[in-house]
């Protein structure tokens, strides 16, 4: 609930601080005395358009609001944790809007500074004001199917359980769809890839292998003429060796002769072990760096061949073996895709039914409250002055690619004003207090405070008296008992039916005017209604009158 108003230089008023309380609040005063200034007032601290004409004659102008809550409305928290706002439980909820002369502004939460955005966002919890033209609240149409659904007390969460899974199985039938679609058109691509990679058949690490193989190949045809040379230095009868092994034949026939000799001979053995060694390297060199033509283009070929191959494939040549095994399951994906397609098929065919009952489940649920919310608000209309008028709930059926996670129904509440007349929206064919009086009449049947911590009714009864003026006050209390309602009111017979009663009056001191509100006692309350009901000149009729009205409320 609003607790407490304070206002800072707005137009007529230099400063006003109003305390509110439950239940239904009253504001009077005569015509032009400053009742539209705190509505303004209101508005700015809701985020409405900072107006610059609304500073009076300094360089700034403030307004604080604070609001009570127990508990905290789901819709209001998830407001202020969208605007960045922490608030504990218990604490009071505080608006601030300062405007300056140049029309800059500055809003602020719980005193952190935020977006006027922010308090835009917020206002729909805490503020639902119906006026003479009037474009929100009730009279908008996106929010009836809300309206008409807590009416009904249906819950539209298995509704919205039912559209999600719905849509998440339509979107991954459409995905496979699209992947079979895109695979299909690039299987000649994968088989021709695979043929190729086949026929090549390569293996992790060949390209190394190949690459060393092609390297010793390269050396041995560099270093041909050398090799060659050295065996025919170490080949033959009449090489080196050979020498060496007929002269260690000969000393050991002598050896036995001298110690020396024995000495010679073991040295030369060993040079003979040596040179054997040396003999079989240079062979064993000589056949791995072996120049054949034949077999260096056949390596060179098959380096070239794999490196186009990864270059085709746009990877290494190391991966050639992982990217034919993608390569395979993407075509198996699409040989399989059918199957799998099928299966989505079913799933979305299966989501899509159950959503359809739950949302027809839902609709006849709407249909049937509509018809008991036609008839309660058919009986508020005659005590209104609003008997030749018709209400009916408009529920009409969707196209299904507008149904969505509230079900499938469009509603819209409907009035004609006159015998025969054709039913329409609202907001087209009522006038002003029309408008007011079926918003009041719709409000108290569907017996709810529109999610708004207070509501405000500004001139309901303007251009009614008597009866009606009574039955509009009858109903405002009923619709404030257990919240709270503010009314701002030329009727005595509303006023009357207040539980705290506020007067504006307007003064002037030489060239200063100035606008006040106070709260007003039982006896400034009787006195009040008694300007109300008489005029300018308070007569005893007037105060007697005013009595019995709040006797009777």
């Amino acid at each position: 609930m609003l607790t407490t108003l304070a206002i800072r230089n707005i137009v007529l008023i230099e400063a006003l601080d109003l305390a509110f309380a439950r239940g239904l609040g009253v504001l009077t005063g005569e015509t032009g005395a400053g009742k539209s200034i705190l509505l303004d007032a209101l508005g700015l601290v809701l985020g409405n358009r900072a107006d610059s004409g609304l500073v009076r004659g300094e360089d700034k102008a403030s307004v604080t609001a604070t609001f009570e809550f127990e508990p905290l409305p789901p819709a209001l928290a998830d407001a202020l944790d969208d605007a960045g706002v922490e608030m504990e439980p218990g604490e009071p909820l505080i608006l601030r809007r300062q405007l300056k002369a140049d029309g800059g502004s500055k809003a602020f939460v719980n005193g952190q500074p935020v977006g006027v955005a922010a308090l835009r966002a917020l206002a729909p919890s805490l503020v639902e004001l119906h006026g003479q033209h009037d474009d929100r609240g009730l009279v908008n149409a996106r929010g009836h199917r809300a309206l008409l659904t807590r009416y009904a007390d249906a819950d539209e969460g298995a509704v919205a359980a039912a559209w999600r899974d719905w849509r998440r199985a339509e979107d991954a039938l459409s995905a496979a769809r699209e992947q079979a679609d895109n695979a299909a058109a690039e299987q000649d691509l994968i088989l021709a890839h695979l043929e190729e990679l086949n026929a090549l058949a390569p293996v992790e690490g060949e390209e190394e292998e190949l690459a060393l193989a092609r390297a010793d190949m390269q050396k041995g045809e560099r270093l041909s003429g050398d090799l060659e040379e050295l065996r025919h230095l170490w080949a033959g009868s009449d090489s080196a060796l050979a020498q060496l092994r007929s002269a260690a034949r000969r000393l050991d026939r002598i050896a036995p002769e001298h110690e020396l000799l024995a000495s010679a001979l073991g040295a030369l053995d060993r040079c003979i072990v040596e040179g054997t060694e040396a003999e079989e390297q240079i062979a064993r060199a000589a056949e791995a760096l072996s120049h054949d033509p034949e077999r260096l283009d056949a390596t060179e070929k098959r380096l070239f061949d794999l490196r186009a191959a990864a270059r085709k494939q746009d990877c290494t040549v190391d991966e050639l073996p992982a990217k034919m095994t993608e390569l395979r399951d993407r075509l198996d994906a699409i040989e399989g895709g059918e199957a799998r397609i099928r299966q989505l098929s079913e799933t979305a065919a299966a989501t899509g039914a159950a959503y359809r009952a739950a949302a027809e489940r839902l609709s006849a649920c709407r249909i049937e409250a509509a018809q008991r919310l036609d008839a309660a608000v058919a009986a508020e209309l005659a005590p209104l002055k609003l008997d030749a008028a018709k209400f009916r709930t408009g529920i009409t059926r969707l196209e299904e690619e507008r149904w969505g996670p509230h079900g499938m129904d469009a509603v819209e509440f409907l009035i004609a004003t006159n015998p025969g007349a054709p039913f329409a929206p609202l907001a087209k064919i009522a006038s002003g207090g029309e408008l007011s009086r079926f918003i009041l009449a719709l409000k108290v049947a569907l017996a709810e405070q529109g999610g708004a911590a207070v509501i405000i009714f500004d001139e309901i009864d303007r251009g009614v008296g008597g009866a009606v003026a009574s039955a509009i006050g009858d109903r405002l209390a009923r619709l404030a008992s257990g919240g709270q309602l503010l009314a701002v009111t030329h009727s005595p017979q509303v006023a009357a039916r207040g539980n705290t009663h506020y007067m504006i009056a307007k003064s002037s001191e030489g060239t200063v005017t100035r606008t006040s509100v106070v709260s007003l006692s039982d006896a400034e309350r009787q006195e009040e209604i008694a300007r109300m009901l008489s005029g300018a000149e308070v007569t005893p009729e007037a105060r007697a009158q005013a009595e019995r009205l709040l006797e009777d409320s």
